[in-house]
C-alpha cells in the first residue's frame, strides 16, 4: 500500500508520516527532495537564482529558503513560478525512489507532500490522506516551530491551498487540532481501516 500524505504547513503531516514510519512504512519526503533539487549545480537551482537573484543566497553560495519564502509567500506568481522550477524535478526523483523501493519488495510507502501534484504523487499512490488542522493551531506551531512572526506564518498558510481543496483530492482525512497521542490513535485506525479496504 503506497500513502499519500499531504496537508498545509503546521497541520502535522509530517507526524503522520513519522508515525506510520513507526508501524514500518519507507518514507519518501517530497520537501526533502526539494531541498536536495536545488542544491549547487542543479538545474533548478540554477533557474531560481536567474530569475531572484544571488541576494537569496547564503554566504556558502545554497539558497536561502527562508529569503526565498519571504518573497514568494507575498506573491502569488512568483510563487507559482518557483513550483514550475521545482514540481517537475521532485515528481521525477520521487518516480525514482519509488521504483528502488518497490524492486526491494517494499510495498508499505509512505510519500509525503505538502502540494500533491498531479504527475509524480497523485497518480503513484493508492490512498491519499489529508491532514487537516485549525489555522490558529497550525499558526502557532509554525511559529513556535520555525520562530516565524504571525504575520510570516499566516502568509505562508494563506499562500498554500485551502483546507476545502486538500479534502477534496483526499481518501481519508485526518484532524489533528490535539495531542500526539490522540494522533497517533487517530493514525492507527485509519491504516486499519484502509488495510481492510484494500483485502
Amino acid at each position: 500500500m503506497i500513502i499519500g500524505i499531504t496537508g498545509g504547513i503546521g497541520s502535522g503531516k509530517s507526524t503522520v508520516t513519522q508515525i506510520l514510519s513507526e508501524y514500518g512504512a519507507k518514507v519518501i519526503s517530497a520537501d526533502k527532495i526539494a531541498r536536495e533539487v536545488v542544491m549547487p549545480g542543479m538545474e533548478a537551482y540554477n533557474q531560481i537564482v536567474r530569475t531572484f537573484g544571488e541576494g537569496i543566497l547564503d554566504e556558502d553560495g545554497n539558497i536561502n529558503r527562508k529569503k526565498l519564502g519571504d518573497i514568494v509567500f507575498s506573491d502569488t506568481d512568483l510563487l507559482k513560478k518557483l513550483n514550475e522550477f521545482t514540481h517537475g524535478a521532485v515528481a521525477e526523483r520521487i518516480g525514482r525512489e519509488l521504483d528502488i523501493l518497490r524492486s526491494k519488495g517494499i510495498d508499505f510507502i509512505a510519500i509525503e507532500a505538502v502540494v500533491p501534484i498531479q504527475h509524480g504523487f497523485l497518480d503513484l499512490v493508492d490512498t491519499v490522506w489529508a491532514v487537516i488542522a485549525d489555522e490558529q493551531i497550525r499558526k502557532m506551531r509554525i511559529m513556535a516551530r520555525n520562530k516565524y512572526t504571525e504575520q510570516e506564518a499566516m502568509q505562508r498558510i494563506k499562500a498554500q491551498m485551502s483546507d476545502q481543496m486538500y479534502i477534496s483530492l483526499a481518501d481519508k482525512i485526518i484532524y489533528n487540532n490535539g495531542t500526539i497521542e490522540e494522533l497517533r490513535t487517530l493514525v492507527w485506525e485509519v491504516l486499519k481501516n484502509e488495510k481492510k479496504e484494500s483485502q
